[in-house]
C-alpha cells in the first residue's frame, strides 16, 4: 500500500513513521510513505500557499492551485477514480475502524493536510473524495489526523500484524477489547482474575466475551450521560 501525503510541513512525518511497527512495514516493503510539500507547487516567488478569506473573517485559508497542482502532479490529471483522496478537516465525517478497514482495501491512499483557517472549499467539492475527522476538537493543522490514519490502516494492510491480533481488538468485533493482564499475577495485592489462571479455555473465552460486553455496555452509557449533560 502507498500513502501520499500533501502537507505544509513534511518534516512533522519523519520521526512518527521511522519507529516501531511502521517502520518494520516500511523496511519490509509492505507500506510506502510519501510526502510532498504544497509549497513546492506554489508559482510566485514567495511560494504562497494561503490568502485572505473573501467575505472577510479571521484566519487565511489555503489556496486552490497549489494543493491541485500538487495532487495532479503526483496522481495524474485527472487522478486515478480508485485512490481515495481525503482531506483532513473538522467538519469531515469522524473517522472509525470501518473505515480503516475500507481503506485497507485500496492500493493508494492521497491524504491532504488542511492548514490555517481551513482550505478552499473547491478543493473539497471538485478534487477531494472523501473528507476526515479524528473527532470533534479542532487543532492546528491535518498532519495529526493523517498520522492517525496512515497507523490504523496500514497495521490492517496484510502481512503487518498477524491477522489474530487484529481480529480480536477494540471495535474490529463492534466491542471494546476485553482487559489484558501479565506476569507477576500478584502486583501490590491486585490479583489477575483467577479464569485467567485456570487453564480451562473455555471458561477464559467466556469471560473474556462478558468483559468487552460490559466494558462497552459501561462506554455507552458513559457517552450518553455526556451527551445529555452538552
Amino acid at each position: 500500500m502507498r500513502f501520499d501525503i500533501f502537507t505544509l510541513f513534511p518534516g512533522m512525518f519523519v520521526s512518527p513513521f521511522a519507529e516501531s511497527i511502521i517502520r518494520r512495514a516500511i523496511d519490509a516493503g509492505l507500506i510506502e510513505i510519501h510526502t510532498h510539500n504544497i509549497r513546492d507547487y506554489a508559482t510566485d516567488k514567495h511560494r504562497t500557499t494561503d490568502d485572505y478569506p473573501f467575505g472577510g473573517g479571521s484566519g487565511m485559508v489555503m489556496k486552490p492551485e497549489p494543493i491541485f497542482r500538487a495532487v495532479e502532479s503526483v496522481l495524474g490529471t485527472p487522478p486515478p477514480p480508485d485512490v481515495p483522496i481525503i482531506l483532513m478537516s473538522p467538519s469531515g465525517r469522524t473517522f472509525n475502524h470501518a473505515i480503516a478497514k475500507s481503506l485497507a482495501q485500496h492500493p493508494r491512499i492521497a491524504l491532504i493536510c488542511g492548514h490555517y483557517e481551513g482550505v478552499d472549499e473547491r478543493v473539497r467539492e471538485h478534487l477531494c473524495t472523501d473528507a476526515l475527522s479524528i473527532g470533534d476538537y479542532v487543532l492546528t493543522g491535518g498532519e495529526l489526523p493523517a498520522m492517525v490514519i496512515v497507523d490504523a490502516v496500514a497495521r490492517l494492510v496484510p502481512g503487518v500484524l498477524p491477522p489474530e491480533v487484529t481480529a480480536e481488538e477494540s471495535h474490529a468485533s463492534g466491542l471494546l477489547e476485553y482487559p489484558h493482564y501479565t506476569r507477576p499475577a500478584d502486583f501490590r495485592g491486585w490479583r489477575v482474575p483467577d479464569v485467567l489462571l485456570s487453564g480451562n479455555h473455555a471458561a477464559i473465552a467466556r469471560w473474556r466475551r462478558e468483559q468487552a460486553e460490559a466494558r462497552t455496555r459501561r462506554r455507552q452509557v458513559s457517552e450518553q450521560q455526556q451527551t445529555g449533560l452538552q
